[in-house]
């Protein structure tokens, strides 16, 4: 039967032929296509990777980076090892090693160009500048800027040109994506060549348009070895003060533009001026998780009213 009607011997046959033809077509073509397996990708962590180290701990050692300043805020940098104590999960370690910490850094700018800034990009592109005149050879610095969401402007590289040129082009505009910018920062700083690595962050206020939360910046914080120092213009930047708490940084409020320079000054002597204190813990553990430290100057030295920043805590390795 075809198309409805009687079909002869001789009209079937060719038809009967054709179609046979066309089956072992079918079938060499698929012996020639390669098998292709795909393998379902597995679940990713929250925020892109799972946590890391957010200290360097070199064979069984644990390394805090300690910055002390004296009562006008300047660094003290002659203290000696038996002038700190440092606690693990509240429990006092033994320090086996104490330097000043040198080196070349890693630094991100994290850049505010919200339509806030407008009448404050001079002077704040000017702090920039002036920060990485601090800078020494085999330095690496990126650049991002953020509004209504961040966005890099250049990628590591040890020419400050290429970070003040793309700064030139940034007008201000739109909302404060900050959480967006720090995340995005952190990811970048993952591709640093050096050990030392460090965020600045420059905001005339907090945020509101990120799609990340306080608590997921803190936990991305905490997992990386990345400490984060801040400027705040007009604004004291709490949130800000919390992250550089968690990582061993600085966050400074600039009351007036007027103040930059000085509060650049600041950061800069401190991120230049730290105590590196190693301890080998007590018990040990590659748990993963996470364990808080303090660090505190002996009652004998607190005399000389001083404060101590350090980074409160690290994830230990994974077996």
């Amino acid at each position: 039967m075809y198309a409805g009607k009687l079909v002869s011997k001789s009209t079937f046959k060719p038809i009967l032929q054709a179609f046979c033809m066309l089956a072992v077509c079918c079938v060499v073509a698929n012996a020639q296509e390669p098998m292709v397996s795909i393998t379902p990708r597995g679940p990713l962590h929250p925020h892109g990777s799972t946590p890391q180290p957010n200290l360097r701990i070199d064979s069984s050692e644990v390394l805090v980076p300690v910055t002390v300043t004296d009562a006008a805020d300047h660094p003290v940098a002659d203290l000696a090892a038996d002038s700190f104590r440092v606690f693990e999960d509240n429990v006092e370690q033994k320090i086996v090693s104490l330097h000043h910490e040198d080196g070349p850094v890693s630094v991100g700018f994290i850049f505010d160009s919200s339509s806030s800034m407008k009448g404050r990009m001079d002077r704040s592109i000017a702090a920039v500048q002036q920060f990485m005149k601090t800078l020494n050879p085999g330095d690496e610095f990126f650049l991002i800027r953020f509004s209504d969401k961040p966005e890099v402007l250049s990628g590591f590289t040890d020419t400050p040109d290429d970070i003040l040129s793309s700064l030139s082009f940034v007008q201000p505009q739109g909302w404060t994506a900050l959480n967006d910018a720090i995340c995005l920062g952190l990811q970048r700083m993952k591709r640093a060549k050096n050990p030392r690595r460090a965020l600045f962050v420059l905001t005339d206020g907090g945020d509101n348009n990120s799609r990340y939360t306080d608590s997921e910046v803190r936990g991305l914080a905490q997992e990386s070895d990345v400490r984060i120092y801040s400027i705040g213009l007009f604004e004291r930047p709490h949130f800000l003060e919390k992250l550089a708490n968690d990582t061993g940084g600085r966050a400074v409020w600039a009351h007036k533009l007027q103040d930059l320079p000085d509060v650049v000054n600041k950061i800069s002597r401190d991120f230049r001026n730290q105590y590196v204190l190693g301890y080998s813990p007590e018990k040990p553990q590659n748990d993963g998780k996470y364990h808080s430290l303090r660090v505190e100057i002996r009652k004998t030295i607190k005399l000389m009213q001083l404060n101590v920043f350090w980074r409160r805590g690290y994830f230990a390795p994974p077996d």
